[in-house]
């Protein structure tokens, strides 16, 4: 399967990119990560760039997210919010662990926002709910549907107590 060759071929599965835990803020418009292929000070950024960079791409596709490379003599990683002010991250020394929890901290949503966001997506995506906290409180509302019984009574050949009824 050419899918699974090259380096790191774990990056590139679907397990592997919805895993990533990098939600970055509604406000982040433009992401650069700049380190240096060469500079062994650098290591640890690489390998953040390895293993990190696509799960935050995956996970943010309105983000534009650029890798420049070569052309800083210290690690860093800058966000551009859409207020126009600038976000600069200064990683130079810290293990590949730390610059992910560096990013957690400052430009990722909390657990908090991300907990209230899935809840308010699963109850706005499913129509099928019914009930008091939801958008319906029964189907009797959607047009086509049989109304409720408490309501208009059903014709008798939909109840059953009409369409078992044995004469003895």
């Amino acid at each position: 399967m050419p899918f699974l060759r090259g380096p790191g071929p774990l990056r590139r599965t679907l397990k592997y990119l919805e895993a990533g835990k990098f939600h970055l803020r509604n406000q982040i418009k433009v992401m650069t990560v700049a380190y240096n292929t060469e500079l062994k000070s650098h290591e640890q950024m690489r390998e953040f760039v390895f293993w990190s960079f696509p799960q935050l791409q995956f996970k943010n596709p309105d983000v534009q997210i650029v890798s420049l490379t070569n052309l800083t003599p210290t690690p860093f990683i800058q966000c551009f919010l859409e207020s126009g002010k600038k976000v600069l991250l200064d990683l130079d020394g810290l293990t590949a662990q730390e610059i992910q929890d560096r990013l957690l901290r400052t430009v990722c949503k909390p657990k908090e926002i991300l907990d209230r966001e899935r809840i308010a997506s699963i109850k706005a995506a499913n129509p099928a709910n019914f009930g008091d906290e939801f958008e319906r409180h029964c189907i009797c509302e959607l047009p086509g549907q049989v109304p409720c019984p408490s309501i208009v009574l059903l014709p008798d050949k939909m109840r059953g107590k009409f369409k078992y009824k044995q004469d003895f």
